[in-house]
């Protein structure tokens, strides 16, 4: 645990039931806090942790979107009497289970339509201390994942001196379908983006109910990887998330190319009512959730994501970044440096003849450009180089123009870091610093994981002391941001902000400092592809 975080929680003792303390607060007598918090809607009572920190699990922030209420906005959850058991998980949002053994392999979990619940974490000692707030967005491409992941636990952050919040979101079809009789029935004229909806509803409860549980509404960071990443993209991007926060760090993900439009979203929405055999919406939302899955299987259009429905998004992402109508706020991003290892490499080898075609048929005129900057000489460095590009046009490109865009329109600052420890295992070779490697840093929860943690497959790492040393260093920088919008701190290398002249990226790695130039020429590519797809858009 770091020696510089600024504020820990003593042990359990304070929560002791025979305690009747008060804790002098700028002159007024305040109790300390326990395990039970007064929310807008009713009582919670939570855990009390071993470190002194106060777990909240399970705690509603809209109703369930079920029935009626599937494929609507997130509605207003319904008051309580009495105190609210807080001290398990919900269900996960309904979502497939991946397959047995594949990299990600979650196993088997709860799942639900009725998920719209949050979790926090808190190391306040009493309501009044005003801590910064993290909010994290799990990633699974937006149609697996939960805030109940353990590598998301936030005992540790909290014990440096946060409050953490984890949320569910809707997933997949029950959080992205669109739809035009879904349109027509909403006042907005849009369907789909029910997922960023309820995230933004998420943000609200914070902002009515974070400062019960000690924390600082006024000092939100939203942070995420990978879908997650996406989201707070997603979320700087829209007017609708406006105020509601105020610092993001993105970890491997932006939305930088352009969106799928209401009206082909609509389409596919048609589609599948049809596979459904439903003829209106009643029909439906009487369908179960599993004969919904069944029908989306092999949809070929869009995926589920985010859509252009210009009303959560009235222009694209990089549209609103580009004209500075963004959320104006202080940034982090960044990405991995073998992000495709664990996505794009397991997928079947390729000939150089057909990279090339792949390239040909993927960017048009820019297709030469992209093998002179991804070459392949024979057959198995065409199969590296394709996933390369891939990766980097998934996530080294959005990033860096993420940063780029915000450092030209934004007047909050942004900086850029690139991770690049391996995760010591038998599999470090082959995976290198792999997609999400990055998260059980971040959150410092190495103890988590390996011999010592909880058996979780292929992340079985055997942590050394330098990996322990980069936990701790992280861990600071994002809980420093969090506080002031500045991650630099005593002890700490320092971070510049991101100039896109120097292209100044911090490495975290076996070392941490500044390297400059990071994959430019293959980026640069990237920035003319897009530079002329939009132009042609």
């Amino acid at each position: 645990m770091s020696t510089k975080a600024t504020t820990r929680r003593a042990g359990g003792a304070i929560l002791g039931a025979g305690l009747a303390m008060t804790l002098a607060c700028g002159g007024e007598q305040v109790e300390p806090l326990t395990t039970t918090v007064n929310t807008h809607l009713g009582a919670v009572e939570g855990l009390a942790l071993d470190s002194g920190v106060l777990k909240f699990a399970g705690i509603p922030f809209a109703a369930p979107p079920v029935g009626d209420l599937r494929w609507r906005p997130p509605q207003p959850a319904g008051a309580w009497e009495g105190s609210r058991d807080a001290t398990r998980f919900s269900a996960s949002c309904w979502q497939p289970l991946s397959p047995p053994g594949s990299f990600y392999d979650s196993g088997e979990i709860e799942r639900s339509e009725d998920c719209l619940y949050l979790n926090v974490w808190t190391g306040a000692e009493h309501a009044e201390a005003a801590l910064p707030v993290m909010v994290w967005i799990h990633g699974g491409g937006l149609q697996t994942g939960s805030g109940s992941t353990f590598l998301y636990d936030g005992e540790s952050l909290a014990n440096r001196g946060v409050v953490l919040v984890t949320i569910n979101y809707r997933l997949g079809p029950m959080g992205f379908l669109a739809h035009a009789e879904l349109s027509a029935e909403d006042e907005s004229r849009a369907s789909g983006n029910y997922g960023i909806l309820d995230q933004i509803a998420a943000l609200e409860w914070v902002q009515a109910n974070i400062a019960a549980f000690g924390g600082d509404p006024g000092r939100v960071t939203i942070f995420g990887e990978s879908a997650g990443s996406w989201s707070v993209n997603y979320l700087t991007a829209t007017p609708l998330a406006a105020g509601l926060f105020h610092r993001a760090i993105g970890h491997s993900g932006g939305i930088f190319w352009p969106m799928p439009r209401l009206g082909d979203a609509e389409s596919e929405g048609a589609r599948i009512a049809e596979r459904l055999g439903a003829g209106d919406l009643e029909a439906m939302r009487a369908a179960t959730v599993e004969e919904v899955y069944e029908a989306t299987s092999g949809s070929e259009a869009l995926g589920f994501v985010g859509v252009n429905d210009g009303h959560v998004f009235p222009r694209d992402v990089y549209d609103l970044f580009a004209t500075g109508d963004q959320n104006d706020v202080d940034t982090i991003v960044g990405f991995n440096s073998d992000e495709g290892t664990a996505l794009f490499a397991g997928a079947p080898g390729t000939t150089v003849a057909a990279y090339r075609q792949s390239l040909a048929d993927t960017y048009g005129a820019h297709a030469d450009a992209m093998f002179a900057v991804y070459p392949a000489e024979n057959d198995e460095q065409a199969h590296v180089a394709a996933y390369e590009n891939t990766a980097d046009n998934f996530f080294a490109w959005q990033m860096r123009t993420w940063a780029r865009t915000q450092s030209s329109t934004g007047s909050k600052p942004v900086r850029m870091y690139y991770f690049s420890r391996v995760p010591p295992w038998d599999q470090a070779e082959t995976y290198g610093s792999y997609h999400a490697a990055e998260i059980v840093y971040a959150f410092d929860n190495l103890h988590r994981t390996g011999e010592a943690g909880e058996d979780i497959g292929p992340f079985n790492h055997a942590w050394d002391e330098t990996d322990r040393a980069l936990a701790d260093t992280m861990a600071d920088y994002w809980v420093n941001f969090a506080a002031t919008g500045d991650p630099n701190g005593d002890g700490l290398p320092d971070w510049p902000v991101y100039d896109p002249d120097a292209d100044g990226v911090l490495e975290l790695g076996d070392k941490i400092g500044v390297i400059q130039g990071l994959l430019k020429d293959r980026l640069d590519t990237f920035d003319a592809y897009y530079e002329d797809l939009r132009g042609n858009g």
